[in-house]
């Protein structure tokens, strides 16, 4: 019998919240990019918790290590793809983070069939909180920096991008190793 412990549950909690989300964001509903902001928020917290909660009880499992990047990918895509059809990011952008998240996803898989796991690098958690912090400054109407005229949102779209290139290189050099133990 499979159960599920508290870590895994919390990624299980961030996919659900994820057509939550989608629903405040996408339909008209009075402050819905506020309420879905806060959602998206919550959910990006409980990834930073299941992580913390599985490595200091000692509770990593082999469904939290498949799960819990995909619940990332989920909640990020759900978000930027959203944020395209709202006019308030350009696609060639979700592309390139998309991409990114493609390729690494690839690479894991890779060397995962050669016996290798690949750790998340901080380069990837700085690209995770610049993403956030973009979805949620573009979600919200980059408020209250609009107020003054300051375009926070999209610098922080082009950090997003830029640590989203810099992570996807960096996972890649890193692990080039993987091409070699694999290639058969």
């Amino acid at each position: 019998m499979f159960i599920l412990n508290l870590a895994n549950k919390l990624t299980i909690i961030r996919i659900i919240l994820v057509p939550v989300f989608m629903i405040f964001l996408i339909f008209d509903v009075p402050n819905g990019n506020y309420i879905a902001a806060s959602i998206f928020i919550i959910a990006a917290l409980t990834d930073t918790l299941d992580g913390y909660i599985a490595r200091s009880r000692n509770q990593i499992t082999k469904f939290g290590k498949f799960m819990d990047p995909l619940a990332d990918k989920l909640l990020v895509s759900a978000a930027l793809i959203s944020l395209v059809e709202m006019n308030r990011i350009s696609a060639w952008i979700v592309v390139i983070i998309i991409a990114r998240e493609f390729a690494v996803t690839g690479l894991r898989v890779l060397a995962a069939s050669g016996g290798i796991t690949i750790a998340a690098s901080w380069w990837g958690k700085i690209k995770t909180i610049t993403q956030i912090v973009a979805i949620v400054a573009l979600l919200i109407d980059n408020y209250p920096f609009s107020k003054i005229g300051f375009p926070f949102d999209k610098l922080s779209i082009a950090l997003a991008v830029i640590f989203t290139i810099v992570s996807g290189i960096d996972y890649f050099y890193v692990n080039r190793k993987v091409f070699l133990v694999v290639n058969d």
